[in-house]
């Protein structure tokens, strides 16, 4: 029981210790047949990445985005103060790693696949299709958290410096960015599921 308390009570051993049930489950629960191959490996660690970035998308759009302005408004409340400073740096940290992981996983298994990246994203033919419209809203996804919404946070966090008023453009930039990104994160994942079952949902 403290082995377990203590395993469980540390976030990092438990990931840890999740990663390590997994390989042994790759290297000695597989079928006789099989094998846990490059591109199996690759497309696990793209799910574990996309399910940590579209987690948190998620988790700001319909969570702390609704709560901060909730918090805002009650006068007597807390504030949103201890969001603003401890939660949402860490958060975006993970978003923003997690975003550029889940793409870079995603083209090395377009590549272990054997689609390729350039058959992906120029529809080279009918059995890339899907998979490029995925490849697609990833990439501009990837593009909204790097280049619009992270810059545009640290704006709004005052991690850098910035007046009143370039604090509420970036409000709405960085907000428009991330509700484009909830948008695109359906077809993405619908596309995603369709490859992995022949086209077929």
């Amino acid at each position: 029981m403290g082995f377990i308390k203590s395993l469980l009570g540390s976030i990092k051993a438990t990931i840890a210790s999740g990663f390590i049930l997994a390989i042994l489950i790759a290297l000695f629960g597989w079928e006789p047949h099989g094998s846990f191959n490059l591109w199996e490996v690759t497309v696990w660690l793209h799910v574990i990445f996309g399910i940590t970035w579209i987690g948190l998308l998620y988790y700001f759009n319909f969570v702390q985005v609704p709560a901060m302005g909730e918090a805002l408004a009650d006068e007597g409340g807390p504030g949103p103060a201890a969001i603003g400073k401890y939660v949402a740096p860490r958060a975006l940290l993970w978003f923003r790693m997690s975003a550029a992981l889940t793409w870079l996983t995603g083209m090395s298994a377009l590549e272990s696949a054997g689609v390729g990246i350039v058959n992906a994203f120029t529809f080279a033919d009918s059995s890339s299709s899907v998979i490029g419209l995925g490849a697609w809203f990833g990439t501009i996804m990837l593009f909204n958290v790097w280049v619009l919404i992270w810059p545009n946070q640290k704006k709004i966090l005052g991690i850098v410096e910035a007046t009143a008023d370039e604090i509420a453009k970036a409000k709405v930039t960085a907000a428009m960015a991330s509700r484009t990104n909830v948008l695109l994160s359906v077809p993405l994942l619908l596309s995603m599921t369709a490859f992995a079952h022949g086209n077929l949902i």
